[in-house]
């Protein structure tokens, strides 16, 4: 990754529509360059697709929730088979396998607080290794749609033992 990487997943994530040769312009380079480091970041899993980003209540899902669950028993044959589990479920956008005293953070959308609630009870609540639920309703939803890349860390110099002068 260098700084010409860097500008290119930039204007990616402002704008992923765009031709190859809008990128080239919008960066400065020549589109051969440009289209060799976009596959380039493809290859290497840099850039791992394009998406279109949903109005939730556009589809007929307002509600956002995030429902914390902890399993029983803690054994990998539990958290893959959940994980699975409500994996396929329509209503989960976003699935995180946490520590601390949760084993899972799982983001839905719903039409509302109705199905919220037979969403939790019907599906998430009667899985066999659920030891607890909770649930949080989402006020507001903000998140960043680009991400700097970021310098990486430079080694630091070993230490002598002796003290500054």
């Amino acid at each position: 990754m260098d700084e010409l990487d860097a500008a290119i997943l930039a204007e990616l994530q402002r704008d992923g529509r765009q031709t190859n040769r809008e990128l080239a312009e919008r960066i400065g380079i020549a589109a051969s360059t440009c289209l060799e480091r976009v596959r380039a970041l493809r290859a290497n899993g840099v850039i791992e697709g394009f998406h279109a980003e949903v109005n939730l209540a556009a589809i007929g899902r307002p509600v956002q929730a995030l429902i914390n669950v902890r399993l029983h028993p803690k054994i990998r044959e539990a958290v893959e088979g959940f994980r699975e589990y409500i994996t396929a479920l329509p209503e989960t956008l976003a699935i995180f396998v946490v520590s601390g005293g949760d084993d899972f953070i799982i983001q839905v959308a719903v039409r509302d607080t109705g199905h919220l609630r037979d969403f939790v009870l019907d599906h998430v609540s009667r899985h066999r290794n659920i030891a607890d639920v909770r649930t949080s309703l989402v006020y507001d939803h903000i998140r960043r749609t680009s991400l700097e890349v970021l310098e990486p860390e430079r080694p630091s110099r070993p230490r002598t033992g002796r003290k500054p002068r």
